[in-house]
């Protein structure tokens, strides 16, 4: 049924595209004819674009999981404040991407930083598509700005690096054995508020033959986070098979970089300049603003383009975000 919606989805997008070439070439026909419609042309001509750009993107999510909801980490680098501040800043502008775009965003797991910032923090993304777009976010990003905590004003460069799993449903067997499981219990942090209190409700799971760790902390019942954090461990299993079959592929096409947790993707620069240019696609945005405030589409549709063709978004210093 899902495939069946999504199909039934591209069959009316197909439709709706046609309609609009139909009422554009008529538009065009009248001004032609002497009709005074040009203001109305451009404003039918920039919503076709933008519909054409979005049909794009989909078009470009041919991968086997990318229709599914996905479930983000972010980890600040060396740096102590600087990064976990950083580490912070990344979070909001994904969860204003989420608000944006109709994206239901769910943190599962935040651990403040010592001062400001965070030291790690896990989030789920339940919506279509949104493993596919995620994509472009994996790996480190670096931000170059004035420090904010640093009493001489000097520039300070700070890491922090980010890793998507698909969010794997019950369509997909993964073994998970009691006997390979620890699982501890501990009192939620924070600041207080309806996440956290004062019983030992947080879970952490390890999983003994991988050594993978997860843990969730932001509902009141145990048997919740317990359900949560599995749900964490299973995206995480899943993706660590993933990796080893990605492993085998990096060494037959040796040609072809892959995006992993050692590549630094995108830069961020707040001083002396202010642009944030992706390192891959060669996408350049003026307007850090913006993008910091969870407007990247441009940015996710140039990773698509150039993972699926090679093509480059050259060195434009102004990207279209719409």
């Amino acid at each position: 049924m899902q495939d069946r919606k999504r199909l039934e989805e591209q069959v009316s997008e197909d439709g709706a595209i046609g309609r609009l070439t139909d009422d554009l070439d008529t538009m065009f026909e009248l001004a032609r004819e002497g009709e005074e419609i040009a203001a109305d042309i451009e404003r039918d001509m920039s919503a076709f674009r933008a519909r054409l750009d979005r049909t794009e993107t989909l078009m470009l999510l041919s991968g086997e999981h990318d229709h599914r909801g996905a479930l983000v980490t972010i980890h600040p680098g060396a740096g102590g404040t600087e990064s976990q501040d950083w580490a912070e800043m990344l979070l909001r502008m994904y969860l204003r991407w989420a608000e944006r775009n109709n994206v239901e965003a769910v943190v599962t797991d935040r651990l403040e930083g010592e001062g400001a910032g965070i030291k790690s923090a896990t989030f789920e993304l339940n919506g279509e598509n949104v493993y596919g777009l995620m994509q472009s976010e994996v790996g480190v990003h670096r931000l170059v700005r004035i420090s904010p905590f640093d009493a001489n004003a000097r520039r300070h460069t700070s890491f922090a690096s980010v890793f998507v799993y698909p969010q794997i449903d019950d369509e997909i067997k993964i073994d998970i054995r009691p006997e390979d499981l620890r699982v501890d219990t501990f009192r939620a942090s924070g600041a207080g508020g309806q996440h956290v209190n004062r019983t030992d409700s947080a879970i952490r799971i390890t999983h003994l033959p991988t050594n993978i760790v997860v843990q969730c902390q932001n509902e009141r019942s145990q048997h919740k986070n317990r359900a949560s954090a599995m749900k964490q461990l299973r995206a995480k299993l899943y993706e660590h098979e993933m990796e080893k079959k990605r492993e085998e592929d990096r060494k037959l096409e040796a040609t072809k970089k892959d995006i992993n947790f050692g590549s630094q993707i995108r830069s961020y620069v707040l001083a002396p300049y202010r642009m944030v240019k992706d390192l891959r696609t060669r996408l350049a945005i003026g307007d850090v603003d913006r993008v910091l405030d969870g407007d990247m589409n441009a940015l996710m549709h140039a990773y698509l383009v150039w993972k699926k063709t090679g093509k480059l978004a050259g060195d434009s210093k102004d990207g279209d975000l719409d």
